[in-house]
């Protein structure tokens, strides 16, 4: 088995704050895990440390019945079976494409490595690539090679650092599909550092939310956008309509309308409405559970956000329409809100 467990992990530097503070994580093995954090929330960290290239300070690190770090344990990166796929790929530029996937392979003899190497470019869609130079490649090779060289050894892990970064937005969608495809194809369990939330839910089996170096949320991406641990992660994954509430009979009395409510927590009479900017219409004011004035409208081609101050309502709230919106600024809107929400304490 090669599924991962974190428990504990705690890491600092110098005289400062922790870096990782008590993080627990586990992975199941052949799953592919998206880590999403803010700048500064201790991901780059958390790789780093179960690479081996930093000791923590506390907590274990292990792969299936292997402890790769715990008190009195601390394997050397080259030892502990784990494929890097750094940013940008990292390529020897000196070696060819063959000899850079060839690298880790030293305990094959030379037929059992080209084969390997072959099979591997095969695998990322680069077959017949092999005598080519690193620079002849544009971005997306590279990194599809930097994830051949990365598997070739057959590794129980794989450690993605955001590793499409550099890559234009139209060529990264392709080659997250491809990455994704490669990687449930040899069955390697995997960890994908990234800081774009799309990345990580339409990438990922799972996606683990970190904040202040623990993980706030961990679970499927569908798990984690429609059922947000709290207003903080709701509004890191994505686009989050917050409003103030009161239960009443498994639904929230709004000032957008009567909502019903997600497994209604025991106990909380009182607070946060979370819903999503699509699950709210726009509509006539006739039928509308609630009105306001469109303020502004963002048109991205196959959606639209629409702004709108409601009657009612602190804060502007954000609706998500299909393709042209069918409103302007000043124009009077009614509000219909769609589907379930989740209520959260009141912070503070």
């Amino acid at each position: 088995m090669n599924d991962l467990r974190i428990t504990g992990l705690t890491k600092g530097y110098g005289s400062g704050a922790r870096v990782l503070d008590g993080l627990d994580l586990t992975v199941p093995a052949g799953a592919l895990a998206a880590v999403l954090g803010p700048s500064g929330c201790g991901k780059t960290t958390m790789l780093r440390v179960i690479a081996g290239f930093l000791r923590a300070d506390a907590g274990t690190v292990a792969i299936g019945d292997r402890t790769l770090s715990g008190p009195g344990t601390h394997l050397a990166p080259e030892r502990r079976r784990i494929g890097i796929v750094p940013q940008e790929g990292a390529l020897f530029p000196h070696l060819g494409v063959a000899r850079n996937v060839a690298f880790g392979l030293t305990a094959l003899d030379r037929a059992a490595r080209r084969l390997r190497v072959e099979e591997m470019l095969e695998l990322v869609g680069l077959g017949g690539y092999g005598d080519r130079m690193p620079h002849e490649l544009s971005g997306g090779q590279q990194q599809r090679v930097a994830l051949a060289r990365a598997l070739a050894p057959q590794p129980q892990l794989v450690l993605l650092d955001e590793p499409f970064n550099a890559l234009d937005s139209a060529l990264r969608s392709g080659l997250r599909d491809d990455v994704r495809a490669a990687l449930h194809a040899t069955g390697a369990t995997a960890v994908l550092v990234t800081h774009d939330q799309q990345e990580a839910l339409s990438t990922a089996d799972l996606v683990a939310v970190v904040r202040n170096g623990t993980i706030a949320q961990c679970g499927t991406p569908h798990e984690v956008y429609r059922r947000p641990a709290d207003p903080w992660v709701a509004a890191f994954v994505g686009d989050a309509v917050l409003v103030t509430g009161t239960v009443e009979q498994g639904a929230a009395a709004t000032a957008l309308g009567r909502v019903p409510l997600a497994d209604p927590p025991g106990g909380l009479r009182r607070g946060v409405v979370l819903l999503r900017p699509e699950q709210i219409q726009l509509t006539d004011t006739a039928s509308a559970q609630a009105t306001g004035t469109v303020t502004e409208v963002r048109f991205y081609g196959h959606d639209a956000m629409v702004t709108v101050d409601v009657d009612g309502v602190d804060a502007p709230v954000e609706v998500r329409v299909p393709g042209p919106a069918p409103a302007v600024p000043g124009e009077r809107t009614g509000i219909k809100v769609t589907g379930e929400a989740t209520l959260h304490p009141v912070p503070g």
